[in-house]
């Protein structure tokens, strides 16, 4: 029902999520529009969004969702929300997530900054993916497995991306969760006011309806 009745190709589903046609105004303004209409209080939903960012800047590539809403649960935030936090990380930012949690986690390991950090990611999550595909493919009788690139990625690649990550991440999370907090709260009253206002209005056209019948009879 809200499948698309021509499917992006690959590459225009890489120019959407790169600059969507809308634009990425509209975007940001149609998530924060969601966000605050959101049914819950202020406090969960601001936390919930929290998670989200912090999740983003995990190397669990393809697992932010699940991560997202796992600790929305645990603090007790608004999961939907927390899921639209993923949003954070999208093609635009993650290059500088990447970096600055993979050179924060080199740093914390002594290992010292990486010249060319975005690429040995890109080059380490290209081997660790192609590994699964090869063990894949040997479960099925095609080809041998190489765990190789996974092993290498793992150690050059994920830990310290993972703990660099932590580190940024809650800073994010904190920064977003005090931005968004009051924006939420603010919206929520004036959306209130506004219902209160209709409400009244319906009562008193009502309330007149109701007096013209009684001076007609």
């Amino acid at each position: 029902m809200f499948k698309r009745r021509t499917p992006l190709s690959y590459l225009q589903w890489f120019k959407e999520g790169v600059y969507p046609r809308s634009g990425w105004r509209r975007v940001l303004n149609y998530t924060s529009y969601r966000l605050k209409r959101l049914p819950d209080t202020p406090h969960r939903i601001s936390l919930g969004f929290a998670c989200g960012a912090f999740a983003s800047f995990s190397p669990l590539f393809g697992l932010h969702f699940f991560l997202a809403a796992f600790l929305a649960i645990i603090l007790r935030g608004n999961v939907l929300s927390s899921l639209m936090g993923t949003f954070f990380g999208n093609p635009v930012t993650f290059p500088i997530i990447g970096v600055v949690s993979y050179q924060t986690g080199l740093f914390i390991m002594g290992k010292g900054p990486e010249e060319t950090a975005w690429h040995t990611i890109r080059f380490g999550i290209s081997e660790a993916f192609g590994s699964i595909w090869s063990g894949i493919k040997f479960l099925f009788g095609y080809g041998p497995t190489k765990w190789s690139g996974f092993v290498d990625f793992f150690h050059s690649v994920f830990i310290p991306y993972f703990l660099g990550g932590l580190l940024p991440g809650f800073i994010t999370a904190i920064i977003i969760y005090f931005a968004s907090k009051p924006l939420v709260k603010a919206y929520q009253q004036r959306r209130r006011g506004r219902l209160m206002e209709k409400i009244k209005e319906i009562r008193d056209k009502k309330e007149a309806e109701s007096s013209n019948k009684d001076i007609s009879k």
